[in-house]
């Protein structure tokens, strides 16, 4: 990696999730923590100290005062999705790129407004889905476009579920109306979307339609769902995700020629080590008792985990752009397609289970 001057990291807020980030942050060499703001000056003293932030890291009061620091070059930001617009939209007014967190807005029409910020202030996003920067995603690709070896894809099948306390299901952030409407669609369904246009090569479906038998909490949010979305060349997809059941994050891709199989797709099994399976022609033995041949294990390894992977591409495209490059069009893309296909099967559910077709 060429040499740049590490990009300096605002973060706003002090959620869960920004202790993984602010790690991935310090281990990334294109990057350093320069300031945090919290709706409180002790709340962010005590959330620098507990994340290592340097000694002389700015902390701030107020988010606002992290945007109006020129020395900040780029803000994480893990706030509730409901104030995705309003402080994504300042950050790029302030021309500060942005990492955003997942899902990026309430719906498309919110995220373009981020987007269009973005393009004004010629400034970098990118969305916080950390699976798409491990070398296993790379990996899988390769044989997921070798028709040889997977030929063409005809279905694909996503899971992310985990079981939440009774504490999580009342107080979190994303079982609140106000705060994280969507849910569990929102989050573990937003990389389940994700994982399925991943393996379609982004092509959009034509007509979504949630699956019957969501589950609410009391006000409304969805602590469980699913989907199923169909392509006009007869490609079909389905997911669930879920707040209610044993940890699962599965993705299935099954080709003409062969079959894909990764287990822990959204975080590897363990930190600087991930697997996936992949069967290609095979078939059963004389008695029909195994198969022939077997499916072939694969594991990747890598020395940096994927969240400091994706801080490191986030850092290296904000370093290109301060050398007078075009800021990258690819991820801004991938997280509009996302939130298309996400705000197709809320509205699916809302029209009681009405298939839903997508206009791009």
């Amino acid at each position: 990696m060429s040499a740049q001057t590490p990009i300096r990291f605002g973060i706003l807020g002090c959620a869960e999730i920004a202790r993984k980030v602010s790690r991935a942050i310090t281990v990334a060499q294109n990057a350093t923590l320069y300031a945090v703001g919290s709706r409180s000056i002790d709340k962010a003293t005590a959330f620098a100290k507990a994340n290592n932030f340097p000694a002389n890291a700015k902390i701030y009061g107020s988010y606002d005062a992290v945007l109006d620091d020129p020395d900040v070059d780029a803000v994480y930001v893990p706030l509730p999705t409901s104030l995705h617009v309003k402080w994504a939209v300042l950050a790029a007014q302030k021309k500060k790129h942005i990492l955003l967190e997942k899902p990026v807005a309430l719906n498309v029409a919110e995220f373009d407004m981020i987007a269009e910020a973005c393009e004004s202030g010629g400034v970098q996003i990118m969305d916080g889905t950390m699976w798409m920067h491990h070398p296993r995603t790379a990996k899988m690709s390769e044989f997921l476009s070798d028709p040889n070896r997977f030929g063409q894809l005809r279905s694909i099948h996503t899971v992310f579920t985990f079981p939440s306390d009774p504490d999580f299901l009342k107080n979190d952030i994303r079982v609140n109306p106000d705060l994280d409407a969507h849910g569990a669609l929102g989050d573990t369904g937003w990389y389940c979307i994700r994982g399925i246009l991943w393996v379609s090569n982004f092509e959009l479906p034509k007509t979504v339609i949630a699956l019957r038998g969501p589950i609410f909490n009391e006000v409304g949010v969805i602590l469980s769902c699913g989907a199923s979305l169909h392509w006009e060349d007869g490609k079909v997809a389905t997911f669930h995700c879920s707040f209610l059941s044993s940890l699962t994050m599965e993705i299935t891709a099954v080709g003409t020629k062969g079959t894909l199989h990764v287990d822990g797709f959204v975080i590897p099994h363990q930190e600087k080590e991930a697997c996936f399976s992949f069967a290609s022609e095979t078939g059963f033995d004389e008695f029909v008792t195994s198969w022939v041949p077997p499916p072939s294990q694969h594991i990747v390894t890598t020395d940096l985990p994927q969240e400091v992977l994706m801080v490191r591409e986030f850092s290296r495209l904000v370093g290109t752009i301060k050398n007078g490059s075009k800021p990258e069009k690819k991820w801004p893309t991938l997280s509009r397609k996302t939130q298309i296909v996400l705000d197709a099967v809320k509205a699916s559910i809302d029209k009681g289970f009405e298939p839903i077709d997508i206009k791009y």
